[in-house]
């Protein structure tokens, strides 16, 4: 038993590091090792409890209505509110989409409007449940236009089943609209949704804090639904979401039953059935010991490493915000002495992991920071390495790809690739060896990047995939 934690260990070492503030994407760390013990023996203690039946594990169902109020007295909630618990942001999202389709069967093609920055999950959303997406060009602020979504909804009113907004993006950390969103959505009888995954727990404190937050919790009417994780700056262990509605009715088509079979009659507020009550019972335990005065003071920490990791930026050649986020993500931008790919590259070499955005609609290539409070105490740290990363970026100068490259890959149809042809684009990306040598992952993945960027978004999907079916194969 022993050999095989020793080998977890082993395995794990690889991966990046989850505590530390170093890591600035898919992880959120408060820096604070009491509350990170309490959420992991809260999931040992619960990791064989099913969340299946609220009968069988009361104390599952009550914490679930704990977390949901909490919630809800933060984020404007009226007496009508509801909510559940999901495993993750992308599964309230495709429930907040699944639910406005089945309120609607008298619609045969329902479609939502979105702004082109709204997250990637309503794409995946409306790909499992048939609901057209309308992506509605931004502002220049890459907020959300109200305008041209008013058009977008008015061009078919009557199919029209959900308006969405985000507060905020998670490319650009702005927050969207939501008063003119919700106000158009209300005044045509559509649900208006807000994506407030990353910021809905953080947001709250940062107005109470004085910031300057544009209003998008339920106290704007015409707001009828709201997800917020709380694996994100809730700072609970993965992977725990909330999807909260403003009336019971709202949510009523999200849940489903079936007595169609001779077993027991399947009864399901959330995607899955059985669910382990980990994760429930980690978030319960981590915002029961934070409590409304911890999570302030976590924000406060995290707002100050974002101010004093802008106003770091401002004397760092090659480099710039691009967009003066109104959350806890910030999105860096370079001029043509250097690339993001390269910057993300010699940050990782220095023990950061940045994430880099690929170019869209115009906008050039990004590096993306999810800031947490962990990061606080490291960001003069932070700082050095970029300077020295853009540094380094502007002495190799941009990267660049094969013009014959360029033209293969713009010349195949993404929706007709042969495996021969994925296997030359996996090839010629890098991302695999010739012959049987298999996956090939470089060290640095400049290159890859900006190889993936000339590609279409359709071609870089169809890569991507491939690339994550050589990944997906078993050992034996």
């Amino acid at each position: 038993m022993s050999d095989a934690l020793d080998r977890l260990r082993a395995l794990q070492a690889r991966d990046l590091p989850v505590h530390g503030g170093r890591t600035l994407a898919y992880v959120y760390d408060s820096g604070r090792p009491d509350v990170d013990r309490i959420g992991r023996e809260a999931v040992a203690a619960y990791a064989g409890s099913n969340g299946l039946d609220p009968t069988a594990f009361p104390s599952l169902l009550q914490m679930e209505n704990d977390l949901v109020g909490f919630a809800l007295d933060l984020l404007d909630g009226p007496d009508t509110a509801v909510g559940t618990v999901t495993s993750g942001g992308t599964e309230s999202v495709l429930l907040a989409v699944q639910a406005a389709r089945d309120a609607r069967p008298d619609v045969a093609e329902p479609r939502m409007v979105l702004p082109a920055t709204a997250h990637a999950a309503f794409h995946k959303a409306a790909h499992y449940f048939g609901v057209e997406p309308v992506l509605v060009p931004v502002a220049h602020d890459f907020t959300a236009d109200v305008a041209s979504t008013e058009a977008a909804v008015d061009e078919a009113r009557d199919r029209t089943v959900l308006v969405v907004a985000s507060a905020p993006s998670y490319a650009h950390g702005v927050v969207d609209p939501v008063t003119g969103l919700a106000a158009l959505a209300a005044a045509r009888g559509i649900r208006c949704h807000v994506d407030a995954c990353i910021g809905g727990w953080v947001l709250p404190y940062a107005a109470r804090l004085g910031r300057a937050v544009p209003p998008w919790t339920f106290a704007v009417d015409g707001v009828t639904s709201i997800s917020v994780d709380l694996h994100k700056y809730g700072y609970a262990p993965k992977g725990t979401s909330l999807l909260l509605h403003r009336t019971p009715g709202l949510r009523r088509p999200q849940l489903f039953a079936s007595a169609a079979w001779p077993g027991y009659t399947m009864l399901n507020s959330t995607m899955q059935s059985t669910k382990s009550g980990g994760p429930l019972a980690g978030a319960w335990a981590v915002v029961e010991s934070l409590g409304d005065t911890g999570y302030e003071l976590l924000s406060r920490e995290v707002f100050e490493a974002v101010d004093a990791i802008l106003a770091g930026t401002t004397d760092i050649p090659g480099v710039d915000v691009l967009v003066p986020p109104q959350s806890t993500l910030i999105a860096l931008v370079t001029d043509d002495s250097c690339d993001a790919f390269t910057v993300c590259d010699e940050m990782a070499s220095r023990g950061w992991y940045v994430q880099p955005q690929m170019s869209f609609a115009g906008t050039p290539p990004t590096v993306h920071l999810s800031v947490s409070a962990a990061t606080r105490p490291h960001v003069e740290e932070l700082l050095a390495a970029l300077r020295e990363s853009v540094a380094a970026a502007r002495a190799a100068g941009p990267v660049t790809v094969d013009p014959e490259v360029v033209a293969f890959i713009e010349a195949l149809d993404p929706h007709a690739l042969s495996d021969s042809d994925f296997d030359g684009l996996l090839a010629a990306s890098g991302l695999v060896g010739s012959g049987d040598e298999g996956l090939a992952l470089p060290d640095r993945m400049a290159e890859v990047n900006a190889l993936l960027d000339v590609a279409s978004p359709s071609m870089r999907e169809a890569l991507l995939i491939a690339f994550l079916d050589r990944l997906s194969r078993p050992s034996r």
